[in-house]
């Protein structure tokens, strides 16, 4: 029966995750070979790129208010919308203040330029511009980016094993988030199988049309 196991085990070919240290250990543990198997999901570094543009920006609205200047009220979700998600007029005014010499403008202008990163075929070249993007954040003068930049740094092999299939967990996320929302509507279940049939009926996709 071990040996079975092992042989399942060996048969897995990547593991997407985030950078929760419990995940790593546990997989380093369990699958022969496991280093070169790990992935860390590109959108878990978006996301840790976009909270730190946006403790930059909380930072400085909060200098900024104290001026009397409310350039940045309202603004917290424009920084780290994706472009498909920005609209023409959204995108005008952050290009604008991007260059306006804002902190949270060069934050911003360093999450964006992580983009290129997933597009790299070769491991060679998104290492090579990697350490260019890496001096640029680190010689930002941004805490929160410097943060994030190092954090990267210490996974990288682990993200960039992204490139080798370009897969993510951003399906099992979506399907997360739905299951989330139907507990929240209904507050609580009184139990486990009343729980387990809604999240069937919401997102088994059945077929409720009468035959």
């Amino acid at each position: 029966m071990g040996a079975r196991r092992l042989v399942r085990r060996a048969q897995v070919e990547e593991v997407v995750m985030d950078m929760w240290e419990p995940y790593i250990r546990a997989t380093l543990r369990a699958l022969p070979d496991a280093t070169s198997k790990i992935v860390i999901d590109r959108y878990h570094v978006a996301h840790l790129l976009g909270n730190a543009v946006d403790r930059v920006r909380r930072s400085e609205h909060a200098q900024l208010r104290s001026r009397g200047d409310e350039r940045l009220k309202g603004t917290r979700y424009t920084w780290i919308r994706g472009p498909a998600k920005r609209e023409l007029s959204e995108e005008l005014w952050i290009q604008k203040l991007s260059r306006s010499g804002l902190k949270v403008g060069r934050a911003w202008a360093i999450k964006e330029a992580t983009r290129d990163l997933w597009e790299y075929t070769s491991r060679a070249w998104a290492t090579k511009y990697f350490r260019k993007w890496y001096f640029w954040a680190t010689h930002s003068r941004l805490p929160s980016m410097i943060r994030v930049a190092r954090t990267m740094k210490r996974y990288l092999p682990w993200i960039l094993n992204y490139l080798r299939n370009r897969n993510t967990n951003a399906l099992a996320e979506a399907i997360n988030s739905k299951i989330q929302e139907v507990k929240h509507r209904a507050r609580g279940y009184r139990n486990r199988a009343n729980f387990r049939r809604a999240i069937l009926f919401h997102c088994g996709r059945l077929d409720l049309y009468p035959r």
